[in-house]
Protein backbone atom coordinates (compact mmCIF):
# COMPACT_ATOMS: atom_id res chain seq x y z
CA UNK A 1 0.00 0.00 0.00
CA UNK A 2 1.17 3.28 -1.01
CA UNK A 3 2.21 5.89 1.33
CA UNK A 4 -0.39 9.12 1.20
CA UNK A 5 1.91 12.35 0.58
CA UNK A 6 0.93 15.34 2.34
CA UNK A 7 -0.30 18.03 0.45
CA UNK A 8 1.67 20.76 -0.61
CA UNK A 9 1.63 23.91 1.63
CA UNK A 10 -0.04 26.54 0.20
CA UNK A 11 2.16 29.78 -0.24
CA UNK A 12 0.65 32.59 1.96
CA UNK A 13 -0.43 35.53 0.16
CA UNK A 14 1.48 38.53 -0.23
CA UNK A 15 0.53 41.72 1.30
CA UNK A 16 -1.28 44.00 -1.39
CA UNK A 17 0.30 46.96 -0.11
CA UNK A 18 4.07 45.60 -0.21
CA UNK A 19 4.20 46.86 -3.79
CA UNK A 20 2.87 50.15 -2.83
CA UNK A 21 5.24 50.48 0.12
CA UNK A 22 8.34 49.42 -1.92
CA UNK A 23 7.42 52.62 -4.61
CA UNK A 24 6.83 54.78 -1.52
CA UNK A 25 10.40 53.91 -0.57
CA UNK A 26 12.03 54.76 -3.49
CA UNK A 27 10.22 57.56 -4.28
CA UNK A 28 11.16 59.09 -1.24
CA UNK A 29 14.92 57.59 -1.55
CA UNK A 30 15.10 59.90 -4.83
CA UNK A 31 13.86 62.77 -3.13
CA UNK A 32 16.67 62.73 -0.66
CA UNK A 33 18.91 61.78 -3.14
CA UNK A 34 18.20 65.32 -4.79
CA UNK A 35 18.29 67.07 -1.64
CA UNK A 36 21.24 65.46 -0.83
CA UNK A 37 23.37 66.53 -3.82
CA UNK A 38 21.79 69.65 -3.83
CA UNK A 39 23.51 70.20 -0.42
CA UNK A 40 26.56 68.99 -1.59
CA UNK A 41 26.67 70.75 -4.53
CA UNK A 42 26.08 74.18 -2.50
CA UNK A 43 28.73 72.97 0.25
CA UNK A 44 31.80 72.49 -2.06
CA UNK A 45 30.84 75.60 -4.16
CA UNK A 46 31.39 73.28 -7.47
CA UNK A 47 31.80 75.30 -10.61
CA UNK A 48 31.79 73.58 -13.97
CA UNK A 49 32.61 76.62 -15.94
CA UNK A 50 29.04 76.51 -17.45
CA UNK A 51 27.07 76.02 -14.14
CA UNK A 52 28.04 76.69 -10.31
CA UNK A 53 26.56 76.56 -7.07
CA UNK A 54 28.66 79.02 -5.26
CA UNK A 55 25.93 81.46 -4.77
CA UNK A 56 22.87 78.76 -5.11
CA UNK A 57 20.76 78.72 -1.36
CA UNK A 58 21.36 76.15 0.58
CA UNK A 59 18.34 73.41 1.69
CA UNK A 60 18.09 74.54 4.78
CA UNK A 61 18.14 78.26 4.01
CA UNK A 62 15.17 77.23 1.71
CA UNK A 63 13.64 75.70 4.56
CA UNK A 64 13.92 78.68 6.81
CA UNK A 65 12.52 81.02 4.18
CA UNK A 66 9.23 78.12 3.62
CA UNK A 67 8.79 78.53 7.40
CA UNK A 68 8.55 82.32 7.10
CA UNK A 69 6.12 82.10 4.16
CA UNK A 70 3.84 79.67 6.06
CA UNK A 71 3.95 82.22 9.29
CA UNK A 72 3.34 84.60 6.98
CA UNK A 73 -0.36 86.06 6.42
CA UNK A 74 0.43 86.52 2.71
CA UNK A 75 0.57 82.41 2.02
CA UNK A 76 -3.73 82.30 1.81
CA UNK A 77 -3.63 85.44 -0.93
CA UNK A 78 -0.84 84.11 -2.87
CA UNK A 79 -2.30 80.29 -2.95
CA UNK A 80 -6.11 81.62 -3.79
CA UNK A 81 -4.97 84.19 -6.52
CA UNK A 82 -3.16 81.61 -8.27
CA UNK A 83 -5.68 78.84 -8.14
CA UNK A 84 -7.96 81.09 -8.94
CA UNK A 85 -6.15 81.59 -11.99
CA UNK A 86 -4.98 78.51 -13.14
CA UNK A 87 -8.30 77.02 -12.37
CA UNK A 88 -10.00 79.97 -14.53
CA UNK A 89 -7.66 79.63 -17.56
CA UNK A 90 -7.65 75.78 -17.61
CA UNK A 91 -11.20 75.37 -17.24
CA UNK A 92 -11.88 77.64 -20.09
CA UNK A 93 -8.71 75.67 -22.55
CA UNK A 94 -10.29 72.80 -21.33
CA UNK A 95 -13.82 73.47 -23.03
CA UNK A 96 -12.26 74.87 -26.00
CA UNK A 97 -9.54 72.73 -26.40
CA UNK A 98 -12.02 69.48 -26.12
CA UNK A 99 -14.45 71.14 -27.95
CA UNK A 100 -12.53 72.23 -30.89
CA UNK A 101 -10.27 69.31 -31.05
CA UNK A 102 -13.61 66.61 -31.52
CA UNK A 103 -14.50 68.79 -33.91
CA UNK A 104 -11.47 68.97 -35.90
CA UNK A 105 -10.53 65.55 -35.30
CA UNK A 106 -13.55 64.11 -36.53
CA UNK A 107 -15.13 67.00 -39.41
CA UNK A 108 -12.31 67.17 -42.24
CA UNK A 109 -13.99 70.18 -42.97
CA UNK A 110 -13.31 71.56 -39.64
CA UNK A 111 -10.13 70.42 -39.90
CA UNK A 112 -9.22 72.63 -43.25
CA UNK A 113 -10.47 75.68 -41.51
CA UNK A 114 -9.71 75.76 -37.70
CA UNK A 115 -6.37 73.66 -37.58
CA UNK A 116 -4.13 76.08 -39.66
CA UNK A 117 -4.27 79.61 -37.70
CA UNK A 118 -4.46 77.47 -34.79
CA UNK A 119 -0.93 75.69 -35.77
CA UNK A 120 0.30 79.75 -36.34
CA UNK A 121 -0.35 80.63 -32.89
CA UNK A 122 0.95 77.23 -31.26
CA UNK A 123 3.81 78.26 -31.30
CA UNK A 124 3.78 81.57 -30.40
CA UNK A 125 5.22 82.05 -26.49
CA UNK A 126 3.19 82.81 -23.68
CA UNK A 127 5.57 85.60 -22.79
CA UNK A 128 5.20 86.86 -26.17
CA UNK A 129 1.17 87.22 -25.68
CA UNK A 130 1.67 89.69 -22.63
CA UNK A 131 1.49 93.00 -24.63
CA UNK A 132 -1.37 91.82 -26.46
CA UNK A 133 -3.19 90.33 -23.90
CA UNK A 134 -2.67 93.79 -21.92
CA UNK A 135 -4.45 95.72 -25.12
CA UNK A 136 -7.00 93.05 -25.02
CA UNK A 137 -8.32 92.71 -21.31
CA UNK A 138 -9.07 96.04 -19.45
CA UNK A 139 -7.95 94.41 -16.23
CA UNK A 140 -4.56 92.76 -15.20
CA UNK A 141 -7.06 89.49 -13.71
CA UNK A 142 -8.53 89.15 -17.44
CA UNK A 143 -5.15 88.84 -18.76
CA UNK A 144 -3.26 86.86 -16.24
CA UNK A 145 -5.89 84.49 -17.07
CA UNK A 146 -5.72 84.39 -20.43
CA UNK A 147 -2.03 83.63 -20.17
CA UNK A 148 -2.52 80.37 -18.31
CA UNK A 149 -5.38 79.72 -20.85
CA UNK A 150 -2.91 80.00 -23.67
CA UNK A 151 -0.06 77.41 -22.11
CA UNK A 152 -3.34 74.34 -21.35
CA UNK A 153 -4.95 75.02 -24.36
CA UNK A 154 -2.69 73.83 -26.96
CA UNK A 155 -1.56 70.34 -25.36
CA UNK A 156 -5.43 69.91 -24.73
CA UNK A 157 -6.83 70.49 -28.34
CA UNK A 158 -3.87 67.97 -29.93
CA UNK A 159 -3.95 65.42 -27.29
CA UNK A 160 -8.13 65.60 -28.46
CA UNK A 161 -7.13 65.57 -32.02
CA UNK A 162 -4.81 62.61 -32.14
CA UNK A 163 -6.96 60.90 -29.99
CA UNK A 164 -10.15 61.06 -32.11
CA UNK A 165 -8.24 60.18 -35.02
CA UNK A 166 -7.07 57.23 -33.83
CA UNK A 167 -10.01 56.05 -32.71
CA UNK A 168 -9.96 52.12 -33.87
CA UNK A 169 -12.07 52.10 -37.14
CA UNK A 170 -13.38 48.44 -36.63
CA UNK A 171 -15.11 50.21 -33.71
CA UNK A 172 -16.73 52.85 -35.49
CA UNK A 173 -17.58 50.15 -38.61
CA UNK A 174 -19.33 48.01 -35.48
CA UNK A 175 -21.24 51.07 -34.59
CA UNK A 176 -22.73 51.51 -37.79
CA UNK A 177 -23.59 48.23 -38.56
CA UNK A 178 -25.57 47.98 -35.25
CA UNK A 179 -27.60 50.84 -36.64
CA UNK A 180 -25.44 53.85 -34.69
CA UNK A 181 -25.59 57.05 -36.64
CA UNK A 182 -25.01 60.73 -35.75
CA UNK A 183 -24.77 62.36 -32.49
CA UNK A 184 -25.14 58.78 -31.05
CA UNK A 185 -21.73 57.67 -32.87
CA UNK A 186 -20.02 60.40 -31.52
CA UNK A 187 -20.95 60.40 -27.78
CA UNK A 188 -20.69 56.65 -27.29
CA UNK A 189 -18.01 55.51 -29.70
CA UNK A 190 -15.71 58.57 -30.77
CA UNK A 191 -15.34 60.44 -27.79
CA UNK A 192 -14.93 57.36 -24.99
CA UNK A 193 -12.35 56.05 -27.66
CA UNK A 194 -10.50 59.23 -27.68
CA UNK A 195 -11.05 59.26 -24.13
CA UNK A 196 -7.57 58.38 -22.61
CA UNK A 197 -5.70 60.54 -25.18
CA UNK A 198 -7.64 63.47 -24.19
CA UNK A 199 -7.14 63.07 -20.31
CA UNK A 200 -3.42 63.07 -21.02
CA UNK A 201 -3.46 66.28 -22.90
CA UNK A 202 -5.47 67.81 -19.69
CA UNK A 203 -3.08 66.50 -17.34
CA UNK A 204 0.01 68.14 -19.55
CA UNK A 205 -2.57 71.17 -19.80
CA UNK A 206 -2.69 71.53 -16.15
CA UNK A 207 1.74 71.63 -15.98
CA UNK A 208 1.97 74.17 -18.75
CA UNK A 209 -0.58 76.48 -17.05
CA UNK A 210 0.88 76.42 -13.94
CA UNK A 211 4.58 76.33 -16.11
CA UNK A 212 2.63 80.00 -17.36
CA UNK A 213 1.56 81.13 -14.09
CA UNK A 214 4.56 83.20 -13.51
CA UNK A 215 5.04 84.78 -16.68
CA UNK A 216 1.07 85.75 -16.45
CA UNK A 217 1.37 87.09 -12.64
CA UNK A 218 4.73 89.36 -14.09
CA UNK A 219 1.78 91.32 -15.78
CA UNK A 220 0.47 93.23 -12.45
CA UNK A 221 -0.56 91.77 -9.64
CA UNK A 222 0.07 91.77 -5.42
CA UNK A 223 -0.59 88.22 -4.48
CA UNK A 224 0.32 84.85 -6.48
CA UNK A 225 2.88 82.26 -5.83
CA UNK A 226 4.15 83.46 -9.75
CA UNK A 227 4.20 87.11 -8.33
CA UNK A 228 6.06 86.15 -5.01
CA UNK A 229 8.65 84.36 -6.98
CA UNK A 230 9.24 87.18 -9.50
CA UNK A 231 9.33 89.57 -6.61
CA UNK A 232 11.49 87.86 -4.25
CA UNK A 233 13.94 88.34 -7.87
CA UNK A 234 13.61 91.70 -7.86
CA UNK A 235 14.81 92.14 -3.97
CA UNK A 236 17.26 89.44 -4.36
CA UNK A 237 15.51 86.85 -1.51
CA UNK A 238 17.36 83.81 -3.41
CA UNK A 239 15.60 81.53 -1.17
CA UNK A 240 12.49 82.88 -1.66
CA UNK A 241 12.76 81.90 -4.98
CA UNK A 242 13.33 78.37 -4.69
CA UNK A 243 10.16 78.51 -2.18
CA UNK A 244 8.05 79.97 -4.61
CA UNK A 245 9.68 77.43 -7.29
CA UNK A 246 9.01 74.35 -5.38
CA UNK A 247 5.43 75.41 -4.73
CA UNK A 248 4.41 75.58 -8.08
CA UNK A 249 5.80 72.58 -9.02
CA UNK A 250 4.38 70.39 -5.76
CA UNK A 251 0.69 72.24 -7.17
CA UNK A 252 1.28 71.64 -10.43
CA UNK A 253 2.11 67.85 -9.78
CA UNK A 254 -0.95 67.07 -7.27
CA UNK A 255 -2.66 69.13 -9.78
CA UNK A 256 -2.03 66.78 -12.76
CA UNK A 257 -2.52 63.73 -10.64
CA UNK A 258 -5.81 64.96 -9.80
CA UNK A 259 -6.85 65.03 -13.35
CA UNK A 260 -5.36 61.72 -14.08
CA UNK A 261 -6.96 60.18 -10.71
CA UNK A 262 -10.65 61.92 -12.15
CA UNK A 263 -9.95 60.24 -15.61
CA UNK A 264 -9.66 56.77 -14.78
CA UNK A 265 -12.50 57.27 -12.62
CA UNK A 266 -14.25 58.27 -15.60
CA UNK A 267 -12.96 55.53 -17.70
CA UNK A 268 -12.98 52.26 -15.56
CA UNK A 269 -12.69 50.37 -18.89
CA UNK A 270 -9.03 51.70 -18.83
CA UNK A 271 -8.43 50.49 -15.31
CA UNK A 272 -6.16 47.86 -16.24
CA UNK A 273 -3.73 49.97 -17.88
CA UNK A 274 -3.84 53.27 -16.22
Amino acid sequence: MSAVLPAPAEAAPRPLWRPSLTRLSLQLLSLVGCLLAWQLACAWRINLGFVTFANTPRPAEVLEAAWQLAQSPKLWPHLSSSLMRVGAGFGLAAFLGMGLGLLIGRLPLANKLLLPPLEVLRPIPAVAWIPLAILMFPSSEGSMIFITFVGALFPILLNTIHGVQHVDARLIASARGLGTRGWRLFTEVVAPGAAPSIVTGLSIGMGTCWFCLVTAEMIAGQYGIGYYTWESYTVQAYPNIVVGMLVIGALGMGSSALVIWAGARLMPWQGGKR
